[in-house]
């Protein structure tokens, strides 16, 4: 599948034009004691998504880590939080939520699914709308086949804005690790990856290597640890132990960052299928300075009511 920087389905569209924004109905001051949620789920990486436009959230850490449990809570592996959007030049603001608390910059698989979320609650009309996250803008839209085409931007590969410690912007970088040093690459897509090339990725050690890799000291934000392997110029495999997560059956810009790392590699054309173990996406990325763009399937699970949060006994 083509996808030639010339079919931008979304140059027409006018963020904020026919998006639900606070004039036309005052957000409810709902307290933490009840409120309704969503689970979605991007390629089995699973998500509660809330409408902080017309609820009112105040999330500290402790709330994520229980609505996160997936025995004394909802259980996901981040949480989405849509709210108005501060810019004027955007639609809403995507705030993510890892399940150990902490707020991070990006998720690939969530952006899909605000997508679809917006327009399911009736906070959009758009198929194509304008996000801002803390790392910047995301353009999401949904395609007539359902799926949904995320520009993620343009890769970061400077060492200091990654961040990673190394002075100098490189393709490969030597990785001191246990008693050996490992070839890797190190990518930013608003959020730090380090990519890791393998022969099976199957038999990676991934339970094993994941939680110290992630925690890095060359990595002062901590990194999503990908795993890939090159099957052919046109696809790859992978799996992703997360920063905050743990190993999740997909991590949407884990992908789009190892298919960064295979081009600097010359291992990948612009056009590739990544296979993770929750399905595949599609990934097209011509090269340094140009967007890289992610398509993938966005599912509804489920709706539900959370009741008395924190009264837990």
């Amino acid at each position: 599948m083509s996808l030639a920087p010339s079919a931008h389905p979304w140059q027409a569209a006018q963020p904020g034009k026919t998006c639900y924004t606070p004039a036309m109905e005052t957000p409810a001051k709902t307290s933490q004691d009840s409120w309704s949620f969503v689970k979605m789920e991007g390629l089995g990486n699973d998500f509660v998504v809330l409408d902080g436009v017309r609820q009112h959230f105040a999330l500290g850490p402790e709330d994520c880590r229980l609505i996160a449990d997936r025995h004394f809570g909802i259980g996901c592996d981040q949480i989405l939080l849509v709210e108005p959007a501060h810019s004027p030049h955007c639609d809403f603001r995507y705030r993510i939520f890892n399940a150990d608390g902490s707020e991070v910059n990006q998720c690939g698989n969530g952006a899909r699914c605000f997508a679809v979320f917006v327009r399911h609650v009736g906070l959009s009309d758009q198929e194509s709308i304008r996000v801002e996250t803390r790392a910047g803008q995301l353009l999401l839209h949904i395609r007539p086949d359902g799926l949904v085409e995320v520009d993620m931007g343009v890769p970061i590969l400077e060492p200091a804005q990654i961040p990673f410690r190394r002075k100098n912007t490189a393709p490969r970088y030597d990785l001191p690790f246990r008693t050996q040093t490992l070839e890797v690459a190190a990518v930013s897509m608003g959020n730090p990856h380090l990519l890791l090339p393998v022969e099976d990725c199957q038999q990676a050690p991934v339970a094993d290597w994941g939680p110290e890799l992630e925690v890095h000291p060359d990595f002062p934000e901590r990194c999503n640890v990908g795993f890939v392997e090159f099957q052919d110029r046109g696809h790859l495999r992978l799996r992703t132990w997360e920063r905050g997560a743990g190993e999740t059956l997909a991590c949407g810009s884990n992908a789009c960052a190892a298919v960064v790392a295979g081009r600097l590699w010359d291992r990948l054309d612009p056009d590739v299928t990544v296979t993770l173990p929750g399905g595949k996406l599609t990934i097209h990325w011509a090269g340094p300075g140009r967007s890289l763009r992610m398509i993938g399937p966005a599912r509804i699970v489920y709706e539900g009511t959370w009741l008395n949060l924190g009264e837990q006994s």
